[in-house]
Protein backbone atom coordinates (compact mmCIF):
# COMPACT_ATOMS: atom_id res chain seq x y z
CA UNK A 1 0.00 0.00 0.00
CA UNK A 2 1.33 3.49 -1.42
CA UNK A 3 1.40 6.35 1.15
CA UNK A 4 0.14 9.84 0.45
CA UNK A 5 -0.68 11.98 3.42
CA UNK A 6 2.88 13.34 5.00
CA UNK A 7 3.68 15.54 8.10
CA UNK A 8 7.24 16.96 8.77
CA UNK A 9 7.20 18.02 12.56
CA UNK A 10 10.27 20.15 13.12
CA UNK A 11 11.61 20.78 9.73
CA UNK A 12 13.35 24.26 11.35
CA UNK A 13 15.63 21.04 13.04
CA UNK A 14 17.35 20.61 9.55
CA UNK A 15 16.36 23.54 7.30
CA UNK A 16 16.92 27.09 7.68
CA UNK A 17 15.06 28.05 4.29
CA UNK A 18 18.09 27.35 2.15
CA UNK A 19 17.72 23.89 1.52
CA UNK A 20 15.90 22.75 -1.95
CA UNK A 21 12.76 20.90 -0.75
CA UNK A 22 10.94 19.85 -3.86
CA UNK A 23 12.18 16.70 -4.34
CA UNK A 24 10.87 15.75 -0.67
CA UNK A 25 7.66 17.72 -1.54
CA UNK A 26 7.12 15.69 -4.74
CA UNK A 27 7.13 12.30 -3.14
CA UNK A 28 4.28 12.79 -1.79
CA UNK A 29 0.46 14.14 -2.89
CA UNK A 30 -0.12 15.84 0.37
CA UNK A 31 2.49 17.06 3.05
CA UNK A 32 1.70 19.38 6.17
CA UNK A 33 5.03 21.25 7.30
CA UNK A 34 5.55 22.85 10.93
CA UNK A 35 8.63 24.18 11.77
CA UNK A 36 8.76 23.35 15.35
CA UNK A 37 6.14 21.25 17.14
CA UNK A 38 5.42 21.21 20.88
CA UNK A 39 4.88 18.05 22.88
CA UNK A 40 0.50 18.75 23.32
CA UNK A 41 0.68 19.48 19.41
CA UNK A 42 2.22 16.23 17.69
CA UNK A 43 -0.95 14.31 18.53
CA UNK A 44 -3.17 16.26 16.39
CA UNK A 45 -0.83 16.64 13.60
CA UNK A 46 0.12 13.16 12.92
CA UNK A 47 -3.93 11.62 13.51
CA UNK A 48 -4.31 11.43 9.50
CA UNK A 49 -0.53 11.16 8.45
CA UNK A 50 0.51 8.38 6.51
CA UNK A 51 4.02 9.21 7.01
CA UNK A 52 5.67 11.13 10.01
CA UNK A 53 9.12 12.57 9.92
CA UNK A 54 10.18 13.63 13.15
CA UNK A 55 14.06 15.03 14.41
CA UNK A 56 13.32 15.84 18.49
CA UNK A 57 9.73 15.21 18.73
CA UNK A 58 9.05 11.88 20.70
CA UNK A 59 6.54 9.58 19.12
CA UNK A 60 5.42 7.21 22.27
CA UNK A 61 3.17 4.16 22.76
CA UNK A 62 0.50 6.43 23.27
CA UNK A 63 1.03 8.75 20.22
CA UNK A 64 1.39 6.15 17.85
CA UNK A 65 -1.93 4.32 19.30
CA UNK A 66 -3.77 7.29 18.25
CA UNK A 67 -2.41 7.83 14.51
CA UNK A 68 -4.43 5.04 12.71
CA UNK A 69 -3.56 5.79 8.86
CA UNK A 70 0.60 6.19 9.99
CA UNK A 71 2.78 3.36 8.01
CA UNK A 72 6.10 5.10 7.90
CA UNK A 73 8.21 7.06 10.59
CA UNK A 74 11.08 8.74 8.88
CA UNK A 75 13.53 9.76 11.50
CA UNK A 76 15.61 12.83 10.05
CA UNK A 77 18.90 12.17 12.36
CA UNK A 78 20.41 8.50 13.09
CA UNK A 79 19.55 8.57 16.60
CA UNK A 80 16.28 6.76 16.77
CA UNK A 81 15.41 7.68 20.72
CA UNK A 82 12.64 9.57 19.79
CA UNK A 83 10.21 6.80 19.09
CA UNK A 84 9.06 3.70 20.49
CA UNK A 85 10.26 1.22 18.61
CA UNK A 86 8.53 -2.10 20.23
CA UNK A 87 5.51 -0.17 19.87
CA UNK A 88 5.59 1.22 16.23
CA UNK A 89 6.63 -2.88 15.72
CA UNK A 90 3.29 -4.03 17.48
CA UNK A 91 1.48 -1.49 15.02
CA UNK A 92 3.13 -2.64 12.00
CA UNK A 93 4.80 0.68 11.98
CA UNK A 94 7.99 0.74 9.42
CA UNK A 95 10.85 3.04 11.47
CA UNK A 96 13.16 4.51 9.17
CA UNK A 97 16.52 6.77 9.73
CA UNK A 98 19.16 8.85 7.85
CA UNK A 99 22.85 7.98 7.98
CA UNK A 100 26.02 8.80 7.13
CA UNK A 101 24.45 12.04 5.97
CA UNK A 102 27.59 14.18 7.94
CA UNK A 103 30.30 12.42 8.13
CA UNK A 104 32.37 15.18 6.69
CA UNK A 105 30.97 18.19 8.57
CA UNK A 106 31.25 16.35 12.21
CA UNK A 107 35.21 15.54 10.70
CA UNK A 108 35.69 19.19 10.20
CA UNK A 109 33.96 20.50 12.84
CA UNK A 110 36.20 17.91 15.34
CA UNK A 111 39.99 19.33 13.49
CA UNK A 112 37.98 22.72 13.51
CA UNK A 113 37.85 22.26 17.57
CA UNK A 114 41.30 21.05 17.62
CA UNK A 115 42.94 23.38 15.78
CA UNK A 116 41.71 25.65 17.91
CA UNK A 117 42.82 24.10 21.00
CA UNK A 118 45.70 23.60 20.00
CA UNK A 119 46.62 26.92 19.00
CA UNK A 120 45.01 28.62 21.88
CA UNK A 121 43.11 30.48 19.17
CA UNK A 122 39.94 31.54 21.49
CA UNK A 123 42.32 32.83 23.75
CA UNK A 124 44.39 34.90 21.68
CA UNK A 125 41.16 36.30 19.90
CA UNK A 126 39.58 37.58 23.46
CA UNK A 127 43.11 39.19 24.62
CA UNK A 128 43.18 41.20 21.16
CA UNK A 129 39.61 42.33 21.73
CA UNK A 130 40.47 43.11 25.17
CA UNK A 131 43.49 45.34 23.70
CA UNK A 132 45.99 43.32 25.08
CA UNK A 133 47.95 43.25 21.82
CA UNK A 134 47.52 46.95 21.19
CA UNK A 135 49.21 47.40 24.26
CA UNK A 136 51.69 45.03 24.32
CA UNK A 137 55.65 46.11 23.88
CA UNK A 138 56.19 43.45 21.53
CA UNK A 139 54.63 42.42 18.25
CA UNK A 140 53.17 39.22 18.83
CA UNK A 141 51.60 38.01 21.80
CA UNK A 142 52.45 34.17 22.02
CA UNK A 143 52.67 33.07 25.92
CA UNK A 144 49.97 30.61 25.80
CA UNK A 145 51.29 27.73 24.37
CA UNK A 146 50.81 26.73 21.05
CA UNK A 147 51.54 23.21 19.91
CA UNK A 148 51.47 21.73 16.39
CA UNK A 149 49.62 18.57 15.19
CA UNK A 150 51.95 16.50 14.31
CA UNK A 151 53.62 16.38 17.24
CA UNK A 152 50.36 14.82 18.92
CA UNK A 153 48.38 11.65 19.53
CA UNK A 154 44.77 11.54 19.07
CA UNK A 155 42.74 8.67 20.62
CA UNK A 156 39.84 7.88 19.27
CA UNK A 157 36.66 6.56 21.35
CA UNK A 158 33.97 4.53 18.92
CA UNK A 159 35.59 3.96 15.60
CA UNK A 160 32.81 3.88 13.54
CA UNK A 161 32.12 5.63 10.32
CA UNK A 162 32.51 9.44 11.92
CA UNK A 163 35.58 7.87 13.82
CA UNK A 164 37.18 6.57 10.92
CA UNK A 165 36.95 10.16 8.75
CA UNK A 166 38.12 12.12 11.72
CA UNK A 167 41.16 9.50 11.88
CA UNK A 168 42.08 10.23 8.09
CA UNK A 169 41.82 14.01 8.59
CA UNK A 170 43.87 13.73 11.78
CA UNK A 171 46.64 11.56 10.02
CA UNK A 172 46.92 13.89 7.06
CA UNK A 173 47.99 16.70 9.56
CA UNK A 174 50.27 14.32 10.43
CA UNK A 175 48.84 12.99 13.99
CA UNK A 176 49.65 9.67 15.03
CA UNK A 177 45.97 8.16 15.88
CA UNK A 178 45.28 5.78 18.41
CA UNK A 179 42.36 3.48 18.43
CA UNK A 180 40.70 2.87 21.73
CA UNK A 181 38.66 -0.90 22.31
CA UNK A 182 35.83 -0.78 24.23
CA UNK A 183 36.80 -0.50 27.75
CA UNK A 184 37.28 -3.98 30.23
CA UNK A 185 37.31 -5.41 26.78
CA UNK A 186 41.07 -7.43 25.10
CA UNK A 187 41.94 -5.41 22.53
CA UNK A 188 41.76 -6.21 18.91
CA UNK A 189 45.19 -6.42 16.97
CA UNK A 190 44.38 -2.46 15.59
CA UNK A 191 43.93 -1.63 18.95
CA UNK A 192 44.63 -0.61 22.33
CA UNK A 193 43.26 -0.40 25.53
CA UNK A 194 40.73 2.31 26.49
CA UNK A 195 42.79 2.78 29.31
CA UNK A 196 46.19 2.79 27.52
CA UNK A 197 44.72 5.03 25.04
CA UNK A 198 43.08 7.62 27.90
CA UNK A 199 46.70 7.93 29.53
CA UNK A 200 49.03 8.51 26.63
CA UNK A 201 46.64 10.24 23.99
CA UNK A 202 47.08 14.30 23.56
CA UNK A 203 43.64 14.68 22.11
CA UNK A 204 40.76 12.08 23.03
CA UNK A 205 37.68 12.53 20.29
CA UNK A 206 34.54 10.63 21.04
CA UNK A 207 32.32 9.27 18.56
CA UNK A 208 30.66 6.07 20.15
CA UNK A 209 27.31 5.49 20.91
CA UNK A 210 24.77 6.84 23.96
CA UNK A 211 24.04 3.74 25.93
CA UNK A 212 24.13 1.73 29.35
CA UNK A 213 28.09 0.94 28.64
CA UNK A 214 29.63 4.12 27.20
CA UNK A 215 27.16 6.65 29.82
CA UNK A 216 29.27 8.64 32.18
CA UNK A 217 32.37 7.23 30.38
CA UNK A 218 34.06 10.06 30.84
CA UNK A 219 34.37 10.66 34.41
CA UNK A 220 36.78 12.24 37.17
CA UNK A 221 38.35 8.99 37.64
CA UNK A 222 39.18 9.32 33.60
CA UNK A 223 40.10 12.73 34.01
CA UNK A 224 42.50 11.71 36.40
CA UNK A 225 44.26 9.24 34.37
CA UNK A 226 44.39 11.50 30.93
CA UNK A 227 47.51 13.47 30.65
CA UNK A 228 47.85 17.14 32.08
CA UNK A 229 48.07 18.45 28.41
CA UNK A 230 45.46 16.51 27.41
CA UNK A 231 42.82 17.81 25.47
CA UNK A 232 38.79 16.19 24.90
CA UNK A 233 36.75 16.25 22.04
CA UNK A 234 32.86 15.10 22.26
CA UNK A 235 30.73 15.45 19.14
CA UNK A 236 28.92 12.18 20.19
CA UNK A 237 26.51 12.59 23.35
CA UNK A 238 26.59 14.93 26.29
CA UNK A 239 25.69 11.89 28.61
CA UNK A 240 28.90 10.03 27.89
CA UNK A 241 30.89 12.98 29.88
CA UNK A 242 30.41 13.71 33.05
CA UNK A 243 29.63 17.51 32.51
CA UNK A 244 30.07 18.57 35.90
CA UNK A 245 33.53 16.38 36.34
CA UNK A 246 34.80 18.19 32.88
CA UNK A 247 33.84 21.49 34.36
CA UNK A 248 36.37 20.74 37.82
CA UNK A 249 38.60 18.73 35.76
CA UNK A 250 39.20 21.84 33.59
CA UNK A 251 39.22 24.14 36.72
CA UNK A 252 41.88 22.66 38.37
CA UNK A 253 44.22 21.45 35.33
CA UNK A 254 43.67 18.07 34.89
CA UNK A 255 43.08 18.10 31.41
CA UNK A 256 44.58 21.00 29.37
CA UNK A 257 40.85 21.86 27.46
CA UNK A 258 37.67 20.59 25.65
CA UNK A 259 36.14 21.19 22.87
CA UNK A 260 32.23 19.68 23.41
CA UNK A 261 29.44 20.24 20.56
CA UNK A 262 26.19 17.81 22.89
CA UNK A 263 25.05 18.22 26.12
CA UNK A 264 23.05 16.31 27.94
CA UNK A 265 20.34 18.36 28.07
CA UNK A 266 19.58 20.40 25.43
CA UNK A 267 18.81 23.40 24.62
CA UNK A 268 20.75 23.51 28.12
CA UNK A 269 19.54 25.94 31.22
CA UNK A 270 21.47 28.66 31.49
CA UNK A 271 23.14 27.14 35.02
CA UNK A 272 24.63 24.03 33.16
CA UNK A 273 27.73 23.58 34.69
CA UNK A 274 29.54 23.92 31.17
CA UNK A 275 27.92 27.04 30.57
CA UNK A 276 29.59 28.58 33.54
CA UNK A 277 31.69 31.78 32.67
CA UNK A 278 35.08 30.55 34.61
CA UNK A 279 36.05 27.35 32.90
CA UNK A 280 39.11 28.03 30.94
CA UNK A 281 40.15 26.21 27.78
CA UNK A 282 36.94 25.51 26.81
CA UNK A 283 34.60 26.01 23.41
CA UNK A 284 31.17 24.77 23.55
CA UNK A 285 29.17 24.82 20.19
CA UNK A 286 25.79 24.25 20.33
CA UNK A 287 25.21 20.92 18.68
CA UNK A 288 26.02 21.97 15.01
CA UNK A 289 28.73 19.76 14.15
CA UNK A 290 26.07 17.43 11.55
CA UNK A 291 24.80 20.82 10.62
CA UNK A 292 26.89 21.91 7.57
CA UNK A 293 24.51 23.13 4.28
CA UNK A 294 25.63 19.76 2.18
CA UNK A 295 24.80 17.60 5.40
CA UNK A 296 21.37 19.26 6.15
CA UNK A 297 20.70 18.83 2.04
CA UNK A 298 22.01 14.93 2.30
CA UNK A 299 19.39 14.61 5.74
CA UNK A 300 16.62 15.53 3.36
CA UNK A 301 17.87 13.92 0.64
CA UNK A 302 17.58 10.69 2.01
CA UNK A 303 14.42 10.95 3.65
CA UNK A 304 12.94 11.46 -0.13
CA UNK A 305 15.07 8.28 -0.87
CA UNK A 306 13.35 6.62 2.01
CA UNK A 307 9.59 7.70 1.43
CA UNK A 308 10.03 6.91 -2.37
CA UNK A 309 11.73 3.37 -1.38
CA UNK A 310 8.58 2.95 1.02
CA UNK A 311 6.08 3.52 -1.64
CA UNK A 312 8.04 1.37 -4.20
CA UNK A 313 7.66 -1.55 -1.11
CA UNK A 314 11.61 -1.87 -0.39
CA UNK A 315 12.08 0.12 2.76
CA UNK A 316 15.76 1.31 2.95
CA UNK A 317 17.35 2.15 6.42
CA UNK A 318 15.29 0.54 8.25
CA UNK A 319 14.87 0.25 11.99
CA UNK A 320 12.06 -2.09 12.36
Amino acid sequence: MTVSQGVFLDLGSVDNGDLDTLALDRALPGWQWFEFTQAPEVAGRIRTADVVVTNKCALDRELLAQAENLQLIAISATGTNVVDLEAAEEFGIVVCNVRNYATRSVAQHVITLILNLVTAQPFYSNRVRQGEWSNNRQFSLHDQTIRELSSLQLGIVGYGVLGRAVAKVARALGMNVLIAERRGREPRPDRLSFKDVLTTADVISIHCPLNDETRGLFDHRAFQSMKPGAILINTARGGIVVEQDLAVALKVGEIAAAGVDTLSEEPPPADHPLLAPDIPNLIVTPHNAWASKPARQACLDQLTWIINAFNRGQPVNRIV
